[in-house]
């Protein structure tokens, strides 16, 4: 029989807590919003974890430390534990609705699948996580501008000013943090002598994954462009014809 410490039974008892109140949180959605669509109160849950994770692995970053681009492999601190655990059931429950619902590709069933084992390696080796915090924070930045833009489109508004500011802020965010910050934090991972030898390996296959989502993102920014060059073009075009006919 395996028996556990009481650290790491609180650990269990924090993600059963968690996964609880993810999936507590959605049905009380689908209660209260019970004319919207199942997918717009998962992503109403999926809006509220990204700002949360975002602000508290921002606290754990800038103000709790230690600075993970220095001190990676260091021994996870509490607030850590809470931020990691807190992302760990929202995971869990996003994984199972997309399964259950089948709205998601393979990619972003890998995204979630690489998170939830990354975070269970973190929280049982006790150690790393603030690198866990840096990517949750790296990965989670761009979450509120996707929704948003998803948010947008259902109620009508996809072509506006503000869903193009929308979308221009979500694809330089992504390659900002995704790549450039991601990039640098990996570097950092691979050549300090202290995180282990699995957690470089997640580290390197999540900046890879984030790559998979960047060719995604290229191709989206491409045509966003030509569409609004050719809109811009007939806008012209109809302006012209309305100046011919007046004259």
């Amino acid at each position: 029989m395996l028996l556990l410490s009481s650290e790491e039974n609180m650990v269990v008892l924090g993600a059963l807590l968690s996964i609880a109140g993810w999936v507590s949180l959605y049905f009380a959605l689908c209660h209260v919003n019970g004319r919207r669509s199942s997918e717009w109160n998962c992503r109403l849950v999926t809006l509220l974890h990204g700002i949360l994770a975002v602000s508290i692995t921002a606290y754990i970053g800038y103000v709790d430390g230690p600075w993970p681009f220095t001190y990676p492999g260091t021994k996870n601190t509490p607030l850590q534990i809470s931020a990691m655990l807190l992302s760990l059931g929202y995971f869990v429950f996003d994984m199972a609705w997309c399964v259950y619902f089948r709205t998601e590709g393979a990619v972003m069933l890998a995204h979630h699948t690489m998170s939830i084992l990354g975070i269970m390696l973190t929280l049982w080796l006790g150690e790393s996580g603030i690198e866990g915090c840096a990517v949750l924070f790296g990965s989670e930045i761009t979450n509120p501008l996707l929704q948003a833009r998803w948010f947008l489109k259902q109620t009508g508004h996809s072509g506006t000013p503000l869903a193009h500011t929308v979308d221009a802020l979500f694809v330089l965010l992504f390659v900002l943090m995704r790549i450039f910050v991601g990039g640098t934090m990996l570097y950092c991972e691979l050549i300090s002598p202290r995180p282990r030898f699995f957690i470089k390996c997640g580290g390197v296959a999540m900046y890879a994954l984030s790559w998979v989502f960047m060719v995604d993102i290229v191709r989206f920014a491409v045509r966003k462009s030509k569409s609004w060059h050719k809109q811009q073009r007939e806008r012209q075009q109809a302006a012209n014809g309305h100046e011919r006919k007046t004259d």
